[in-house]
This record gives C-alpha cells, structure tokens and sequence, in this order.
C-alpha cells in the first residue's frame, strides 16, 4: 500500500488507498418542503427543547443565514435547513437516544464581558466574543504560524511556497493571552498553542514562558510530533517551560491510516519518556471509511502507555467546504456513530452508556468552585462533545469505564441538592465545614460500588480526605492508572448549528483583539482566520528579507525509505506498536 516515503507526507495516496472500499454508506432521508414547513411551525425553539427544534443554520452556497430544523427519524437526529436553492439535509446526531441523554444535562451561563459591540443578533458574523454568547473561554487557542512541516492535502491552513506567512510577534501573543484573561465573569485558563506547526517557531519556549507568566495554568502543544521526534533536547526545554499537555495528532495504528507520524511515534514517545513528561493526548482526525474500523485500537494503544499518554480526543471530522452530499455520506460520522464502534471495537467494555456530556461539567464546576474558589465552567452545547474516564486493573487486565463503579450521573444530581449549602462552604465554621463534609461522603458512598472499582484505586479515601479534610491535592491520585477519552465534534456548513455556536467554548485569539468561537474561526475563514491573517500577515518577499537564511524547503519533512527501514527492525518499534497487551480481546496490533 502506497506510503508517504521519499517525499514530503501529504496523506493523498493513502486515502486514495483507503476510500477504494467503501465499508458503509449513511442513508440520509428525503423531505418535502410541505414536511419542512409544516414541522418548523410546531417545531420547539427554547434551547433544550424536544425534536422537532427550530434553530438557524448556514446554507453552504450563499453563505446566508436559514432556518434549519433538527428533527428524528429511524432512531437518528437530523438537521434540515431552508437555502435559497433548496432543502439541504445532513446527520446530526447518529443516536436519537443518546441525543436525549445528553440533552438532560444542558447548562447555560452568562458571560458579562465582549469584545465587540454589537447585539449579536448577525451571528455568527459578527464574532466575537459579542452580548449574545453563553460560555467563557475553556481552551483559548493561539495561532503561532501558517508554516508547516507536512503537506496535508486536505489542509488549507498551512502556506504554500510563494504564499504570505503569518506569524503574530510577541506582543501580539502576549495582547491575545491578556483579552482572553479580562472575561468576566470567568478569564481563560488553558491556551492551546497551534498553527501550522508551532515547533517551527524558533521563540516557542519565549511563547510558553510568556503564557505562563500572564497566568495560564494550563499550557498545551498542538503538534505533529516530528520536530519532537528528533530533538529530545526541544521536548525537554518545552517542559521546562510550562507546557502541560502535548495535543498529538495520532490518526490510526497503520502508516496508511496514520500517515503523518506512525514511524516517528516511538521516539516521540522515547523522547517525552526521557524528559519526564509533558503529558500526551492523542487526537486521532475521525472518518467513516478511513480510520473508523480502529478506534477500539488506539484506545488499547493509548492503555499500553500509559506512563506517559493521558488521554485520546477522538475528533468526527469536520466536512469545511463545498463537499457533495455523496461524499458526506462516506466520511460523516457523529459523536453517537464514533461510540458505538468503540463499542463494538471493545467488545464492550467501553459502552455507549459510559460516556457523558461536556456541560455535565458545568453542574460539577459549582462544587468545585465552592470547595477550591476555581472558576471552570465547560458550558458548550450538549451535542458539541463527550467524555469518560476508563482505568486499567493492571493485576487483573481488565479494563473499567468510571460508570461501572461510580453513579456519576446520580451523584451530580445529588450534589445539585446541595447547591446552596455547598455554596456557603468559604463562611462555615470548621465544626460545620466538618459536618457538611461527612454528610456528602457517607452520601458519596452510596454512589460508589467498591467490588468494580479497579483495584489499587481508593476513591472512599481521596472523596474523604477531599470532603471531610479539605485534602483536594489528594484528588490528583484519582488520575493514576486512568486514561481520559473525548469527542469532540467541530462543525462545518451542512451541520450547521447556531445554538451550538454560541455556547461555543474553544475560541480562538486573533490579533486584532477580538476572540472568536472556533466553528466560526475555521468554518467561515473568509471573515475571520483567512481575513485577519491576511491582514497581520508578511508577504512571501517581507518574510525573506526579515529572514534571509530560511528557506521554505528547510521547514518540510521528508520522510527516507532508510528511515522506515531503520525502524521498522527497530526494539524500540516492536515495544511501542507490536510488543503490546490485548486488552479487549480484539486484535489491536499495529
């Protein structure tokens, strides 16, 4: 099978490779325009509210706002909008159940502070952050270049030789980091570090430094790894640093599916192990008919190295552009579809059950708030992302999603109870502080399910040393022999959804000052990345003249057959894919 060696990986011969077999195809179903009209008329349009739900799309032509309708059929969520050229429908939401799951644990906030003025009754075209957006700034993303190392053929975020180059200096950075800071009532605390390639930037360390200093806790590195993989002296100095978390591109267990740096992982993995860290998350791009067949696999993978892997975001791909309806068909899958063939592919042990919304951590931040004075709230759409935690019995091998030993969804309700005096924590007196504490952990105990939980983790003593002694230091052991699974699915123009939009909360900075969702940031570019890059950017004879010694083929990577050669007879190849554990009974071996 076709392979990216000799040449610049650009992933283009093996996805012609891989989408030759079509393994499924999703079925979408037809409406009238009568069907149409008649149930955007009785359609619900408070947020939250039953199928079928009034919202506003974008019509991929006109680039017009429309109504859109979100409605079921054949146990499936759908979403129909209303262009000029006619009804277009795409998937939602590939389970109507888990869509009502989810949906429970909606959570709306207030965010008192914007950065433009106007009502934001034009969103999602007039960003950003305006009066009409719900949610602070979770993860706060910096663009620290266009340049990259590969060639993604499908990507048009990265510059091509001739084209103009942006890179933002840093003070621009320094000022983005500062606007995001000033939300109120919430200022950002985790900025993620992408481009292009940010390991490309000669300053990245300077950059880390200065996100540290304006008081960014959490600091993470959007990257494809090859830098790391050959200097282990950059994955020192990057957590030296300040960076927390490495946000690792890792599509697949084979070359053809994870062509950007399937060769390159065992001595990125080496080289983090050496330095003591940062933390990995891998972030396997997510596609019907590409990779899809291997996401049980990169979970066991992920397990297998869990000194040094923290986590795995699956991300369902994000269709950005014209893309014929044929071709959605193919590639689409949503957050329900991507969790049942983990299901399957886990034979399982990772069930659809196991997995929550992300504003369930809205309800949970209260608690949290109240007990530590930390202000956190992810506040997005209840169909924007999904999350578990799973820990590895190492003695018995075994594998255990939290739900199976811990009633989460019923002890957040409990909690919710509890608000007001949970709330009140900061001006108890100790004896009651102490009261208060004992009466949440005896609760707490009938929640919790000690004959599965995973052996060697003792909840009962970290909920009591965090409940009763005030010991929340102690709940970072909750994370040993854990790995944390996500998803989290960014939106194009056939998925459209302005209410999810507007509860967005990964937003991205931009040198003019403003700070903008990021399925508006990428999903319209010609108003907001495109625009203001071009805007802030150096031409390609500006950026020679202020570098006079880069050149452009210096920044690409190319991959050697020796290389491979080189690896693929490698210990340390054999350790990292072949060498492994079978932790659910399937083949998972690259």
């Amino acid at each position: 099978m076709a392979e990216s060696i000799d040449e610049v990986p650009s992933g283009e011969k093996e996805f012609e490779q891989l989408t030759k077999r079509v393994r499924d195809v999703l079925e979408f179903p037809e409406i009238t325009p009568e069907e149409f009209e008649d149930m955007l008329k009785n359609a619900s349009r408070a947020y939250g509210g039953p199928l079928p739900h009034k919202t506003y799309s974008l019509c991929p032509e006109t680039r017009k706002v429309v109504p859109a309708l979100i409605w079921e059929k054949d146990g499936k969520v759908w979403i129909t909008k209303r262009c000029p050229e006619g009804l277009i429908t795409d998937v939602y939401y590939e389970s109507v159940e888990q869509y009502y799951r989810f949906q429970k644990w909606r959570y709306d906030f207030n965010l008192m502070s914007f950065n433009v003025e106007n009502s934001g009754v034009n969103c999602p075209f007039d960003c950003g952050l305006c009066a009409r957006h719900r949610s602070h700034t979770s993860l706060l993303n910096i663009v620290l270049t266009n340049r990259c190392n590969l060639s993604c053929w499908y990507c048009f975020f990265y510059a091509k030789e001739g084209q103009p180059i942006y890179e933002p200096t840093l003070e621009q950075i320094r000022m983005m980091l500062r606007n995001a800071k000033k939300e109120h009532p919430i200022g950002a605390n985790a900025v993620q570090l992408t481009g292009g390639e940010p390991t490309l930037r000669n300053d990245l360390i300077e950059i880390i430094r200065i996100a540290k200093e304006e008081g960014y806790d959490h600091v993470q590195l959007n990257t494809d790894g090859i830098k790391l993989a050959f200097e282990p002296e950059l994955v020192k100095k990057i957590r030296e640093a300040g960076v927390n978390t490495l946000y690792l591109s890792y599509d697949g267990m084979t070359p053809q599916t994870n062509w950007k740096n399937h060769w390159e992982i065992p001595l990125i993995f080496e080289n983090v192990r050496k330095a003591g860290g940062p933390g990995i998350v891998l972030v396997p791009t997510t596609i019907r008919n590409v990779n899809d067949h291997e996401l049980g696999a990169i979970i066991n993978f992920g397990l297998n190295h869990l000194d040094i892997v923290r986590g795995v975001n699956f991300q369902p791909i994000s269709l950005v552009g014209r893309v014929p309806k044929k071709e959605r068909q193919r590639f689409r899958i949503t957050i329900p579809g991507a969790i049942k063939r983990i299901e399957e592919q886990t034979n399982g042990t990772i069930a659809m059950e196991d997995w929550y919304p992300i504003p369930i951590a809205g309800h949970i931040a209260r608690f949290f708030e109240a007990f530590t004075g930390s202000k956190y709230y992810m506040t997005s759409h209840y169909c924007c992302g999904a999350a578990t935690y799973i820990f590895l019995d190492r003695k018995k091998k075994r594998v255990v999603p939290i739900s199976r030993f811990l009633d989460v969804e019923g002890f957040v309700e409990y909690l919710e109870t509890k608000t007001e005096e949970i709330e009140n924590w900061k001006h108890l007196g100790k004896l009651q502080k102490l009261k208060l504490g004992a009466e949440i952990f005896i609760k707490f105990k009938s929640f919790y399910d000690e004959k599965y939980a995973p052996e060697g983790l003792d909840v009962l003593d970290l909920i009591k040393n965090a409940f009763m002694h005030g010991n929340y230091d102690a709940l970072g052991k909750f994370h040993k022999n854990a790995l944390f699974l996500g998803m989290m699915h960014f939106m194009d123009e056939y998925n459209y959804d302005v209410e999810r939009v507007e509860r967005c909360v990964i937003h991205y900075a931009m040198p003019d000052g403003r700070i903008v969702p990021f399925c508006t940031f990428n999903v319209i570019p010609e108003l907001y990345r495109d625009k203001v890059q071009a805007q802030f950017s150096y031409t390609w004879e500006e950026w020679k003249t202020l570098h006079p010694d880069w050149d452009y083929k210096k920044d690409k990577y190319v991959r050697t057959k020796e290389f491979v050669e080189k690896m693929k007879n490698s210990e340390l190849y054999r350790k990292t894919y072949l060498e492994i554990e079978d932790y659910f009974g399937v083949n998972t071996k690259a």
